[in-house]
């Protein structure tokens, strides 16, 4: 939702927005391995509302070449300074020619925050992997400081207004002739996994107007466990709204569809993805009414990229971060240790 921010942004200076993209080879050269596949992140960034275009594969050095190709009067990226891999501003071109516009990065989120925050789900039924001592050493060295408690009671800095969501929400009320799908869930890290899913649902009806009705922070973990979810319901919020197949959204929806629910908003279609549906507390289903009513349906988004799979892609990435480091720091003590000793012979 920091990334849609600053697209959402970008949108308002302009009357049109291309987005470049870099590759995955691009990226893992200045930046590191990225978590999601350059089609995963062409995919996510379409679906974002403020965007009109995708240029995919844009070199990590925005250069006058690269605006000149798209047609593009000025370049816009947050107030962060972003360096190449050998410390150069990656803007420093476009500013000079004074084609570059900033917009203010949102506060209280970072890749690297909602990093540190899968990092510190250290238990194992989490995902499938084994709480070896290699892999608790790495997350010990994630949970310290005031950061270091679960998730779900609150790790963000991030902090909700009205505002917010007013500027990502659509505004716009269901018209006569609208077809009113709703679909919950915790939608947590959104990503391509919910965007194929939406998409889809989208595509059910020819004038679709979409709620998605989010669960609260306490009821997510009762269903995913401990540390789930990691993201909470104010950053979901944003998240969700700022895909282009979302019309509304429900903040806080009860878990079970009710027949109130249904009414109030005259919902015509419920749709639920392939994933597992957990009881109520109660042990009921929690779709047992549009069922009785006849209008659930099952949607099979022809995704299989879900939260668990992310937070097991992130943590792979952090072990072989820290495993190539410590082979660099065990090579270079060794120069060092060879040339104190052959200072030592020399005298």
């Amino acid at each position: 939702y920091g990334h849609s921010n600053q697209l959402r942004q970008a949108r308002a200076m302009g009357d049109y927005l291309i987005v470049g993209v870099h590759t995955d080879e691009e990226i893992a050269k200045h930046k590191g391995p990225p978590v999601f596949t350059q089609e995963e992140r062409y995919k996510m960034v379409q679906a974002i509302k403020w965007v009109d275009e995708i240029a995919p594969g844009a070199p990590y050095v925005t250069t006058l070449e690269t605006l000149d190709k798209y047609n593009c009067d000025f370049c816009v990226h947050g107030d962060d300074i972003t360096l190449t891999i050998d410390g150069k501003d990656t803007y420093e071109e476009v500013k000079t020619a004074g084609r570059y516009r900033e917009c203010k990065r949102t506060q209280g989120v970072s890749t690297t925050d909602l990093v540190g925050r899968m990092l510190l789900m250290t238990k194992a039924h989490h995902s499938n992997i084994d709480e070896d001592l290699d892999y608790r050493k790495h997350t010990d060295n994630f949970g310290k400081g005031p950061k270091g408690h679960s998730p779900w009671t609150g790790v963000s800095q991030f902090l909700q207004t009205s505002q917010k969501i007013i500027q990502f929400a659509s505004g716009k009320e269901p018209q006569p002739g609208d077809t009113i799908i709703y679909v919950a869930g915790a939608f947590d890290l959104f990503h391509t996994g919910h965007v194929d899913f939406l998409e889809k649902v989208h595509q059910l009806a020819e004038k679709p107007y979409i709620i998605a009705g989010l669960h609260f922070d306490q009821e997510v973990n009762r269903y995913k466990g401990k540390n789930y979810p990691i993201m909470n319901i104010h950053e979901r919020t944003l998240s969700v709204l700022a895909c282009r197949y979302v019309s509304e959204v429900v903040i806080g929806a009860p878990y079970a569809v009710t027949a109130d629910l249904l009414d109030h908003f005259r919902v015509t279609l419920v749709c639920h993805g392939m994933t597992e549906v957990v009881p109520d507390k109660d042990g009921s289903d929690p779709y047992e009414e549009p069922k009785r009513r006849g209008i659930f349906q099952l949607v099979d988004s022809g995704s299989n990229l879900t939260t668990d799979l992310i937070v097991q892609r992130i943590i792979k990435n952090r072990l072989e971060f820290e495993a190539r480091n410590q082979k660099k720091e065990a090579k270079e003590l060794a120069v060092l240790e060879a040339m104190k000793r052959l200072e030592e012979e020399k005298h």
